[in-house]
């Protein structure tokens, strides 16, 4: 079986007509990669807010990265079901529950206790920096779903 992939047309250039914004928020993901935290867990940060904001091209970018980083394909099959799948860390599970809850803040506010989770896995800085990680994605799944600026490779 052969991948067929058909083109999704842009439908606002973003990138290319105001290139002053793109800029910037190119040097803000690329601060927001600059952290402790482990590549692979921000993979999946970054492949699970997009999955829940339904942006085709970053779901696609990140689980792309993710498995080339090496991580196993079953888990990020797994990812929408994370809470039942034994394949995730206590660390990864809090990164998860934290994305959640930032992605889809319009349902609910995050809670206490969803930061306490984060925060006994994390140091300060890598919990901060890991809010911060979640923003970003969260802004360019805004911009990818609704621009829908770069084709799929």
């Amino acid at each position: 079986m052969s991948l067929v992939i058909k083109e999704i047309p842009i439908r606002v250039a973003v990138g290319d007509l105001a290139p002053h914004i793109d800029k910037a928020m190119n040097a803000l993901d690329a601060a927001a990669r600059d952290t402790r935290l482990e590549a692979g867990l921000l993979e999946l940060v970054r492949t699970r807010a997009s999955q829940i904001n339904g942006c085709v091209y970053c779901v696609d970018t990140h689980t792309r990265d993710a498995t080339g980083g090496g991580d196993d394909p079953r888990r990020l099959f797994a990812l929408p079901v994370w809470r039942e799948a034994p394949f995730f860390t206590a660390r990864e599970r809090a990164a998860l529950e934290l994305t959640e809850a930032m992605t889809r803040l319009s349902e609910a506010p995050v809670g206490d206790d969803t930061i306490a989770r984060a925060a006994a896995q994390f140091t300060d800085v890598e919990l901060a920096e890991l809010i911060w990680s979640i923003t970003v994605i969260n802004a360019w799944n805004m911009l990818g779903a609704t621009a829908r600026p770069w084709p799929l490779s």
